[in-house]
């Protein structure tokens, strides 16, 4: 059973099981020293345009890593602030109503139809008078009567267009144009924000581990730009034997011992996985559950921020 369980985990894995279980000290866990790996991401297929920062250097949080060209998006943004801009003429255009000067004019063309109105009735009336005598034809008659009727009409609208421009705009108009104003500054906010993620920004403190692609080269949607090690002190990875883990809890201090250091450091557990790994645990009879591992991180203090990744380390287990 122990050769099938060998074969059916990784080499590196295998050798985590081995140590656990024949290592000198049974109370060890193995591992290496680790730290949280952040991938920035690419939010656009933009060229690459400037990398401020080198590979290795310690970053704080908001520190530009990266920036990728924006000139694209920022045609986009002022487009969507001129939309902005337009909306609120409009809203404000609806909400002060018409101008003077137009209420004026409105009113002169009130003035003009009804003049020509009482003209159209003075010839109509002499038409009808000449028709009555016998000294007109019907249809010149007709031709008045029409040209009244539309002298009246046109009064009539003119009426109506002073009357709509002193009144104002109908509160749906407005209403209208203040969601349009709303929709307007919206796309602007998600405009501004699209451009915003073309600089790439450390979201934690920690170092800049890689920076996978080169200056002006044209990055790929969802790819990463910059990869950071993230936190001052890297945490110890290490494999827990099944026997130790209902002594082993998120909290817990326990002793790390470090290949190149003489003394241990304390450390604290952040997190202890409820699963193992290698093997699933319904397979394995009581004899063969002592070598079932459980993965579990255990945080170094600030003062071991100068460890490297990678190097082994040994937990003391209870």
């Amino acid at each position: 059973m122990f050769s099938l369980l060998l074969r059916t985990v990784p080499v590196s894995a295998a050798c985590f099981l081995l140590a656990g279980c024949f290592g000198e000290d049974g109370n060890v866990a193995l591992g290496t020293l680790e730290r949280d790996r952040v991938a920035l991401t690419a939010t656009a297929n933009e060229i690459l345009v400037d990398l401020p920062v080198a590979q290795g250097s310690f970053v704080e949080a908001g520190t530009v890593l990266a920036q990728l060209d924006p000139t694209q998006q920022q045609a986009v943004v002022n487009q969507a602030r001129a939309e902005v801009q337009k909306s609120k003429a409009n809203l404000n255009k609806l909400i002060n109503g018409s101008r003077p000067e137009e209420i004026a004019q409105a009113r002169a063309s009130v003035a003009s139809a009804r003049a020509n109105l009482l003209n159209a009735e003075a010839s109509f009336e002499r038409y009808d008078d000449l028709t009555t005598r016998g000294t007109t034809s019907q249809a010149q008659l007709d031709s008045a009567r029409a040209s009244r009727d539309a002298a009246a009409a046109s009064l009539d609208g003119a009426r109506e267009n002073l009357k709509e421009l002193e009144i104002g705009s109908r509160e749906e108009d407005i209403q209208i144009a203040r969601a349009e104003l709303a929709a307007a500054a919206a796309n602007l906010e998600t405009q501004e924000t699209i451009l915003s993620d073309l600089t790439i920004t450390a979201s934690r403190n920690g170092v800049l581990d890689s920076i996978p692609w080169n200056l002006g080269e044209r990055v790929t949607v969802g790819s990463p730009v910059a990869v950071m090690l993230a936190g001052s002190a890297p945490y110890a990875r290490v494999y827990v034997p099944e026997p130790y883990r209902v002594k082993v809890k998120e909290g817990d201090s326990l002793q790390v011992r470090i290949d190149g250091l003489d003394n241990t450091i304390e450390g604290e557990v952040r997190w202890i996985s409820s699963d193992p790994s290698f093997t699933p645990y319904y397979a394995l009879n009581q004899s063969e559950r002592a070598r079932l591992m459980y993965v579990a991180e255990i945080q170094l203090p600030d003062s071991a921020s100068d460890l490297p990744n990678g190097v082994p380390a040994q937990v003391v287990l209870p």
